[in-house]
């Protein structure tokens, strides 16, 4: 029996064929949609976005904000020396005040405010909001100065 050039054996060194299908001859598997759909983001992602889109819209009126770090964090650390927040509530955001080695820094946390809301939008206004109001305490005024749309409906 004579074997034709394509059925003719590989030699050790020499790289397989790359496979055009899987051993069940349904083809290659991929993903399940491109990085560039947003279905790929993860909700931290997702969520740090909205973060920095408050961020961005609030330091073309105040110029000072590059200067302040803004972190998302999942939850609030609770320790026993956190009675300020009087156990009834978790907080939304919070501030650390800047050091001589260390800026300013705006904390929101992920899960409480998405545990609050319900869609996108809703998770969008109160994310601006707990952003504002963490600002206007880094800045040490109200947040109706920080930004005067605050804590209308329509963001």
């Amino acid at each position: 029996m004579e074997r034709s050039e394509s059925q003719a054996p590989r030699s050790p060194g020499e790289p397989r064929p790359p496979r055009r299908r899987d051993r069940h001859g349904r083809g290659m598997r991929g993903p399940v949609a491109p990085p560039q759909v947003p279905l790929s983001a993860s909700r931290a992602d997702t969520f740090a976005d909205l973060v920095q889109d408050s961020v961005e819209r609030l330091e073309r009126r105040w110029p000072q904000l590059a200067e302040v770090d803004f972190l998302v964090l999942e939850v609030p650390r609770l320790t026993a020396e956190d009675e300020a927040w009087g156990g009834d509530s978790v907080p939304l955001g919070g501030t650390i005040p800047a050091r001589e080695d260390s800026p300013a820094r705006v904390v929101v946390y992920r899960r409480p405010i998405e545990i609050r809301t319900k869609g996108r939008d809703e998770r969008a206004a109160l994310v601006h909001d707990v952003v504002v109001e963490q600002v206007a305490e880094v800045l040490g005024l109200t947040p109706e100065t920080v930004d005067p749309r605050y804590g209308d409906e329509e963001d």
